[in-house]
C-alpha cells in the first residue's frame, strides 16, 4: 500500500530536449539540448487540474492520460508514496513529433516530478538509473529518455533481464527494484518479474568543447512509429559491419576527435529508409552532407541535427530556410533538474 503524501508540496522540473541516433547509433545514442519544457507540480487533497502552455496546448489531454502525469504516478509507486490529488502546470518549448524528444521529456519530467515530490516529503528520492529505467518503458527506447535524465551525450542499452544488465546497476537502483518488480507502465510485467519488459541502462559521454549543434526544424510533424515501419526486419551483414564501424567512431568524434565527425555520422541502417516519408527532410540532409556539415536525421526526424565546429556555410542556411526549415542553434545541455 503506498503512502499518501500530504497536500501543498511543490516541486519544480526543467528537462532538456534530446536528439537520439546522431545518425549510425540507432536506438543507443543520444545527446540531451538546450531547448526545455518546465513544469510545476503541486500535491492537493484531492482531483487533478492540467494546464498546458506552449507547444501541444489545445492538442493534448489535460486529464490522468496525460504523459507527464502518468509518469509522475509511476515514480511516486517506484518511490512507495501516491498523491491524494495533483496540480500539473507545463510550460512546453520542445516541439512535438519533429524528432527532438518531446515525449521522452515529458516522461522524464514527470518521474522527475515524483523525484521532487519525494525529496520534499522526506523520502528516499529514484536513482538516475532508476529514472533511465521507467523513463525508458514509457518510450520502449532508452536513448532519448537517457540523455534527458543524465545530459550529455549517452551510450544506451537494453537487456533482456536484471542479471544480463547487473554491471550496469549501481546499489542505489538495486534498493529501488522493489517498488519496480511489480509491474511497468500501464500495469505491464516490470523487469523483476517474470514478463519481458527489458532492463534499459545508459552511460554518459562528456562532449567535446568545440562541437556546435544547429538544430532544422520544419513545421511538419511526424511519429516514430509511423517511420519506424519503414525499416526492414533484416539487415545485410555489410551494413551491419558499416553501421558498427561508425558508431565507435562517433563516440570517439564526440569526446576526443570532432574532425571525425563527417565520417562518423555516416548511415546505412534507418536514415535513407526513412527518406522516402520525409523528402524536404532528406534533401536538407543531402544539402549539408554534401556542403561538408556533418548532419543526421534528429531521431525519427522530420527535424535535421548539424554537430558541427564551426557555422555553417550561408548556402546551407538559406537553403534549409528556403525549404521551410528553422534553424535554432543550441548547446549539449545537462540532465533534468529538480527543485
Amino acid at each position: 500500500m503506498n503512502d499518501i503524501l500530504p497536500a501543498g508540496l511543490t516541486t519544480t522540473v526543467v528537462v532538456p530536449a534530446s536528439s537520439a541516433n546522431l545518425g549510425p547509433g540507432f536506438d543507443s545514442l543520444g545527446i540531451a539540448l538546450s531547448l526545455y519544457d518546465e513544469i510545476e507540480v503541486i500535491t492537493t487533497e484531492s482531483g487533478l487540474k492540467v494546464v498546458v502552455e506552449g507547444q501541444g496546448a489545445g492538442e493534448v489531454p489535460l486529464d490522468g492520460s496525460h504523459l507527464v502525469v502518468r509518469a509522475i504516478e509511476r515514480g511516486l509507486a517506484a518511490g512507495g508514496a501516491a498523491a491524494a490529488g495533483l496540480i500539473v502546470q507545463c510550460r512546453n518549448k520542445i516541439p512535438h513529433s519533429r524528432g527532438l524528444g518531446s515525449s521522452a521529456a515529458a516522461a522524464v519530467a514527470g518521474l522527475g516530478a515524483a523525484n521532487g515530490l519525494l525529496a520534499k516529503a522526506g523520502r528516499q528520492v529514484l536513482s538516475d538509473d532508476v529514472l533511465v529505467q521507467l523513463a525508458s518503458e514509457f518510450e520502449g527506447h532508452p536513448d532519448n529518455a537517457a540523455a534527458s535524465v543524465l545530459g550529455g551525450a549517452v551510450v544506451s542499452w537494453m537487456s533482456s533481464s536484471r542479471e544480463d544488465n547487473q554491471a550496469a546497476m549501481s546499489s542505489s537502483r538495486e534498493d529501488s527494484w522493489a517498488g519496480m518488480s511489480r509491474s511497468g507502465e500501464d500495469g505491464q510485467p516490470g523487469p523483476g518479474s517474470s514478463g519481458a519488459t527489458p532492463v534499459y541502462a545508459a552511460t554518459r559521454l562528456d562532449v567535446h568543447p568545440d562541437i556546435r549543434i544547429v538544430a532544422a526544424i520544419p513545421q511538419e510533424q511526424s511519429s516514430t512509429a509511423q517511420t519506424r515501419v519503414l525499416l526492414p526486419e533484416t539487415v545485410t551483414h555489410v551494413d551491419a559491419r558499416f553501421n558498427i564501424s561508425r558508431v565507435a567512431l562517433l563516440t570517439v568524434a564526440l569526446t576526443a576527435r570532432p574532425d571525425l565527425l563527417m565520417t562518423a555520422t555516416e548511415d546505412r541502417l534507418h536514415q535513407p529508409q526513412r527518406a522516402s516519408a520525409m523528402p524536404a527532410s532528406a534533401e536538407v540532409l543531402r544539402y549539408l552532407r554534401n556542403q561538408g556539415v556533418p548532419a543526421v536525421l534528429s531521431g525519427a526526424g522530420p527535424a535535421v541535427l548539424a554537430l558541427t565546429t564551426g557555422d555553417l556555410p550561408d548556402s546551407a542556411v538559406k537553403y534549409a530556410e528556403d525549404q521551410g526549415f528553422s534553424l535554432v542553434a543550441m548547446s549539449v545541455s545537462a540532465g533534468v533538474s529538480v527543485r
